[in-house]
């Protein structure tokens, strides 16, 4: 296993150059030298240099171009999309996901498991044990030449060593728990494969500028579920200082009284329920509802004991009255935690992630009108929100990407 330093932001000269380089390759290519030099402002020769570099890790090849005006065909480069393949894991708020992709981000296969419904950190250890054990079972082809495992999780993730300090629910009030989870060394140990630890937000965050999203975007705020967020500033994910930054939320729970917030009147710099409440207050309405109540349990075959985020959305699809009230309500307080976030830093693009994404358009509607209704017009008049374009797959992909940015970085 090679010793890849994934945690670490500092990067050189020459890594940040393979980096832009060979992504120019993945999303442009077949390309040729000169037109990576007029593009990356480096001259030819040296252009040249670094592609020599690349061939010889097997990340690029080259090819004539078949068509040629006369004299010498021009010789294109692309990115060798078999030269590698990378695992990404990531935990959505209903399920876990598990890809393994090629080096242009094309997923080979795909595997998912249901979320626990109270995950501890032992829980979520063995779901991720399991889902990357069966991405191995389902890549045999591919295993000798996987340079990678990305995994996306929820917690307080340290940019210095991958360790996670998870959140952890103790009777009613959430706090952040001392639980020093080793995750990248039992991952590494078990699979024998250079793993790296990040937060699912900024996973995902990167994953959508990575891969899903229209170019040119520099400035853009993921919103996954409104618990956590991830941040990309001028091009670069940002991290923060430990590796922290993106927690949306503040919370104090040995002084809960000076926090308190008058009911029907939230806090939203408090902190949430994953699904931002929707599954509480559908039950509250159904359970004041009893003709509803019977049409929503036949509908999604459950009851008011195991109602979740799942069954709410597939009533909203059918427009049932109590579940379009509850998305509404929850649209309109994302929208104004998003808002402040929107004043703080004025982005190009908001992104719900997270699972928000199958709410459907009135959802996204709400939160887009609530945006515009709370945060300064100035800040908002080319603001763009919009869904994840890479929808239950975001964490996972965005955790594959990050581990294919070290690989292009350090070309290993």
């Amino acid at each position: 296993m090679h010793p890849i330093d994934f945690q670490s932001d500092n990067l050189t000269e020459k890594e940040r150059r393979n980096i832009d380089i060979l992504e120019l390759l993945r999303k442009r290519g077949p390309i040729s030298r000169p037109e990576i030099s007029k593009e990356i402002g480096i001259n030819v020769v040296t252009i040249s240099n670094y592609v020599d570099d690349f061939i010889k890790h097997n990340l690029v090849f080259e090819k004539e171009l078949d068509i040629s005006e006369g004299g010498r065909r021009p010789v294109l480069l692309d990115l060798n999309a078999q030269g590698g393949y990378i695992i990404g894991v990531g935990l959505n708020l209903a399920n876990m996901v598990g890809v393994l992709v090629d080096l242009k981000g094309n997923i080979i296969t795909k595997t998912q498991i249901a979320k626990p419904a109270t995950p501890s950190v032992k829980d979520i250890t063995e779901c991720l044990l399991q889902i990357i054990g069966e991405i191995f079972r389902r890549s045999k082809e591919y295993a000798a030449n996987i340079k990678g495992i990305g995994v996306g999780i929820a917690g307080l993730v340290s940019k210095r060593d991958g360790s996670i300090h998870w959140p952890q629910k103790i009777e009613n009030s959430y706090t952040y728990a001392s639980v020093d989870l080793p995750l990248k060394n039992l991952i590494e140990r078990e699979f024998n494969v250079p793993t790296l630890i990040e937060n699912d937000a900024t996973a995902a965050c990167f994953g959508e500028y990575w891969l899903g999203m229209e170019t040119g975007i520099r400035n853009m705020v993921y919103l996954f579920s409104g618990v956590g967020c991830g941040l990309l500033i001028n091009g670069s994910i940002y991290r923060g200082a430990q590796g922290y930054a993106g927690e949306v939320s503040i919370y104090n729970f040995k002084q809960e009284s000076k926090f308190s917030c008058v009911p029907g009147n939230p806090c939203f710099i408090k902190r949430w329920e994953m699904d931002l409440g929707i599954v509480d207050d559908v039950k509250d309405r159904l359970s004041r509802d009893a003709q509803a109540a019977q049409k929503f349990f036949k509908l999604t075959s459950s009851t008011m004991e195991n109602v979740d985020l799942k069954s709410v959305l597939i009533a909203a699809r059918t427009g049932e009255a109590n579940v379009c009230a509850a998305l509404d309500t929850a649209g309109e307080r994302l929208g104004i935690k998003a808002a402040g976030l929107v004043n703080l830093l004025n982005p190009e693009m908001v992104v719900l992630g997270g699972g928000l994404e199958e709410a459907g358009e009135p959802f996204l509607n709400k939160v887009t009108q609530t945006i515009k209704d709370w945060a300064f017009r100035e800040e908002t008049v080319d603001l763009k929100v919009v869904y994840s374009q890479l929808r239950e797959n975001a964490v996972a992909l965005g955790a594959a990407s990050l581990v294919m940015q070290r690989l292009f970085a350090q070309l290993w």
